[in-house]
């Protein structure tokens, strides 16, 4: 029963993972879609962390999830705030259009 319930996750992470992956390469125009793929492939991870986790009867997975999630949180509220201010300078998101920062 529980190799089942494995099964059904392992296919939920791996869709959500491959539609991640999809979105980060068919999108290379809006930035804020890749940043956006970027998290879905973490969560994705960290459920496969999790669900590894309950199946071993260990902690450190569930532990390490909180850690990854920690750091994808800093990443995309540090992302958006880049995005934002950059917004403001020149007036355009469009990933083509970034060539330097610097400026």
């Amino acid at each position: 029963m529980i190799v089942t319930n494995l099964n059904y996750f392992l296919t939920v992470t791996i869709l959500l993972f491959l539609i991640g992956v999809i979105g980060l390469v068919l999108n290379r125009k809006n930035i804020l879609i890749i940043i956006l793929s970027i998290e879905l492939m973490l969560l994705a991870v960290n459920l496969n962390f999790i669900v590894f986790s309950i199946y071993l009867d260990d902690i450190l997975g569930q532990m390490f999830v909180l850690f990854v999630l920690t750091v994808a949180a800093t990443e995309s509220a540090i992302g958006l705030a880049i995005l934002l201010v950059y917004y403001r300078v020149k007036g355009t998101i469009i990933v083509e259009k970034i060539t330097t920062i610097k400026g």
